[in-house]
């Protein structure tokens, strides 16, 4: 087993402050200290507290990502897409602060809709999409614009999550989790063909 290297040390302690308490309480000494090393010596692996942060925060998405991949083989279009909303939402609720950082907070590096989805730039929205076309290309899903199908199912999704999260539904974790299922498949309904 190789060891891990001063930059994958980094991570993992910045991810674990990143992960028990958000984005704010990530500082390099904290980091540093966290590690074993001076403040001084993160800089040779990461100019600056941005960079780390958007170092965790791309290969939070990539990670998700890679998990969607993983789920969206099923030649069921609705299925699949299902398959691809229920872990966005374990993961909201699991990683709460990765993702509102990854998906809520401003950032000047986030992708814009429409030109940087269009272009295929996000690893998360990629798989949505593909799964959007493939449904609208065999008949299962409504002919409209696959971006911004994919967009609207992300959205609601996320508008959803978003709500519960600042406190808006009185339901406890599994009444919520029954009423998004529920509600996206509400969504589902109204643009399959």
């Amino acid at each position: 087993m190789t060891r891990p290297t001063t930059a994958e040390k980094i991570l993992k302690a910045a991810h674990k402050v990143f992960e028990r308490e958000g984005a704010d309480a990530v500082s390099m000494r904290r980091v540093a200290d966290a590690v074993g090393i001076t403040p001084m010596a993160i800089y040779r692996h990461f100019p600056n507290r941005d960079a780390l942060l958007k170092k965790l925060s791309d290969d939070s998405f990539n990670s998700v990502a890679h998990e969607w991949e993983s789920r969206s083989r099923n030649p069921n279009v609705l299925k699949r897409l299902m398959a691809l909303l229920e872990p966005y939402l374990d993961y909201a609720l699991t990683h709460p602060h990765l993702f509102d950082h990854a998906f809520s907070v401003r950032r000047d590096d986030a992708r814009l809709f429409p030109e940087d989805f269009r272009a295929r730039r996000s690893p998360t929205f990629n798989v949505t999409l593909d799964a959007v076309i493939d449904g609208m290309a065999k008949g299962v899903l409504k002919q409209d614009d696959p971006h911004d199908v994919a967009m609207s199912l992300w959205a609601h999704g996320h508008g959803l999550i978003a709500l519960y999260r600042a406190g808006r539904f009185s339901y406890d974790e599994a009444q919520f989790r029954t009423f998004f299922i529920k509600s996206v498949r509400r969504l589902l309904d109204g643009i399959k063909v």
